[in-house]
């Protein structure tokens, strides 16, 4: 099994999905701050990397509707970097 930083690459995976989305949930919870008002903005103001189109495969019994987008903010790409870090004290 393949490794990273002694333990398996699935679980730095989790932890970066993790770090991403209590990052993104707590940008959003700290941009009703007032006293972070003026920065706050910037840190949740998402750059969209990929944006893939919606489509649609129709199997005449079950119809898929799939499409992709990733467009972190600053705060979300900061979870990822704790998760890195708590990930590699793990």
């Amino acid at each position: 099994m393949a490794k990273f930083g002694g333990h398996g690459y699935g679980m730095a995976v989790l932890f970066v999905v993790i770090g991403a989305i209590l990052g993104g949930i707590l940008g959003q919870l700290l941009l009703s701050v007032e006293a972070l008002g003026s920065v706050m903005p910037y840190l949740v103001n998402t750059f969209p990397v990929f944006d893939t189109s919606v489509f649609t495969i129709n199997l005449y019994v079950i119809q898929l509707t799939i499409g992709v987008a990733f467009a972190p903010n600053l705060m979300s790409i900061l979870g990822i970097v704790v998760a890195l870090v708590l990930f590699r004290r793990y």
